[in-house]
């Protein structure tokens, strides 16, 4: 697919909960697939509601094939039911999101895939291909990825159409249990939707949460026969926020690594780098890591056990890590992380169940513990370093940064077996 010049969002028919057919939309909403991440997590929410999105997105079968199957039949039984229903007529949809002094407003749309999207971290191939097969059995785009784009941070183009949007009365609103107060609105006035499209078509994104299911769309629309510029398949929802006007939160990701014990962790560091052990409770921990200069990390193997890796070993590091990359991808802590201590010193597969990912330090630190494994827990890389890399070209180790607040899952559906352009 040939690469055009701007970003070109495309209006859609989402298909939505109908309010009378479930307890409440909070009850049917779920994180995005990759952070509910236990298995109590996925029993949490589908004991939240019979028709909680997790059993789309996370069907629960004794292998793949058959959770993909599960999925689709779900999807098909609810739209039949009337639980899921379609909007009268193809929109882009503004969503706004809204906890104390955090506020994020963008553009829920069909995005082409042929657009100027920069990619800044890798992706696991085997993600990607189940994430492909359970879209391809549903024929549907679960959750909007989260893309960002650099207006101009005024209230023009796109910007001045979502501001005005948001003094009407939304299509739903509700409050998610991490606080968070969600607000959806259609735009179906050729007016607007033609004033967005011709600031998009100026602009480039990057990929701020959603590698995989982004890589997942382009392999979609590769294995289709019919793989013309108007399928429904040759583009993807997302998100698309305008980080100018509404700057995203950034946070750490963290690897727990369940087979590698903490004392064999530690014991594989002599020389390598300084270690610490820390006193206290987690925040002190977390405090202490934001405060150290240069690469560092800090190892738990639970609530009460805390060590501070810094100061890296300057030879160690001239021989493990790339030197064919640019300085500031060669100081990444999570450059440092993959090259010298996965790869290096501990010689940790690069496999799923060797690496896990985990969005939040006390989830990281329990899992450690169950496992009787390692939390290796991160500081978060400003988005100016990620863009900056990005534009170069430079893709960094996967699951490196988490960009938020992330779109609650299942506020919004797409389907594609009825969505042509």
């Amino acid at each position: 697919m040939t690469c055009t010049d701007g970003l070109r969002l495309l209006p859609f028919r989402g298909l939505r909960y109908a309010p009378d057919r479930v307890s409440s939309l909070t009850a049917v909403t779920s994180p995005p697939y990759d952070v509910v991440v236990r298995p109590d997590g996925v029993r949490h929410l589908e004991t939240a509601d019979p028709y909680n999105i997790v059993r789309l997105i996370l069907p629960q079968a004794a292998d793949p094939a058959a959770r993909h199957r599960q999925a689709a039949d779900t999807l098909r039984r609810w739209r039949e039911e009337g639980v899921l229903t379609p909007d009268p007529e193809p929109a882009l949809y503004v969503y706004e999101q809204r906890s104390g002094d955090v506020l994020q407003r963008g553009l829920i749309g069909a995005l082409r895939l042929d657009g100027p999207v920069l990619p800044h971290e890798d992706v696991i191939p085997e993600v990607v291909e189940d994430r492909a097969a359970l879209m391809r059995a549903a024929a549907a785009n679960f959750e909007p990825l989260l893309l960002s784009f650099r207006g101009q941070g005024t209230a023009t183009g796109a910007t001045a159409v979502i501001e005005r949007t948001v003094h009407r009365a939304p299509l739903l609103a509700t409050t998610t249990d991490d606080g968070f107060a969600h607000r959806l609105w259609a735009v179906t006035d050729p007016g607007d939707l033609a004033a967005i499209d011709s600031d998009l078509a100026r602009r480039r994104a990057l990929i701020a949460d959603g590698h995989h299911r982004w890589a997942t769309y382009h392999r979609l629309y590769e294995q289709q026969a019919d793989a013309s510029s108007a399928s429904p398949w040759a583009s993807g929802l997302v998100l698309l926020v305008d980080t100018a006007r509404y700057p995203l939160q950034v946070r750490a990701i963290h690897r727990v690594l369940p087979h590698l014990p903490p004392a064999k962790a530690l014991a594989g560091l002599a020389g390598a780098f300084r270690v610490r052990p820390l006193p206290g409770e987690l925040p002190a921990a977390l405090a202490a890591l934001a405060e150290t200069p240069g690469n560092a990390f800090v190892l738990s193997g639970g609530p009460d056990s805390f060590h501070l890796l810094d100061r890296p070993d300057p030879e160690l590091l001239n021989r493990t890590v790339r030197r064919d990359r640019p300085e500031a991808w060669r100081q990444l802590d999570a450059t440092v992380l993959h090259s010298v201590l996965l790869d290096a010193v501990w010689q940790i597969p690069d496999h799923p169940s060797d690496i896990s990912y985990l969005h939040h330090t006390e989830a990281a630190v329990e899992q450690a513990a169950r496992h009787g494994g390692t939390a290796v827990l991160m500081r978060a890389t400003s988005e100016e370093t990620v863009r900056q890399l990005a534009e170069q070209g430079v893709t960094m180790p996967r699951k490196s940064t988490s960009f938020g607040p992330k779109p609650a899952t299942g506020l919004i559906l797409r389907t594609l077996d009825d969505d042509v352009h």
